[in-house]
C-alpha cells in the first residue's frame, strides 16, 4: 500500500505545494509592491494625483507591503524569496 501511495499520491502532493508555492510568491511580492510605491509618488510628483489620493493609495500599500513581509518571513523555509 506504500508503495501505491509514494507512486501515485505522493506525486499530486507535491505538485499541489509547488502551485501553492508559486502563487504565495506571486501574491506576495514584495518588489512588485515596492515599484508601485515608487510610482504612485511619482505620479503624485507630476502632478497626475492629488494629495489625498496619493496618502491614501500610499497607506494601501504600506499595509500590503508589511503583511507581504510578514507572509515571506513565516514562508521562507518554503518558498524562494525574490529580490
Amino acid at each position: 500500500m506504500f508503495i501505491v501511495d509514494d507512486l501515485f499520491v505522493s506525486p499530486f502532493f507535491s505538485l499541489l505545494d509547488i502551485l501553492q508555492t508559486m502563487a504565495l510568491n506571486e501574491m506576495y511580492d514584495t518588489k512588485s509592491i515596492r515599484d508601485d510605491i515608487k510610482e504612485n509618488q511619482l505620479l503624485y510628483e507630476v502632478g497626475e494625483r492629488s494629495e489625498e489620493e496619493h496618502q491614501q493609495r500610499k497607506q494601501e500599500l504600506e499595509s500590503q507591503l508589511e503583511m507581504a513581509e510578514q507572509i515571506q518571513e513565516q514562508m521562507r523555509d518554503r518558498m524562494e524569496v525574490k529580490k
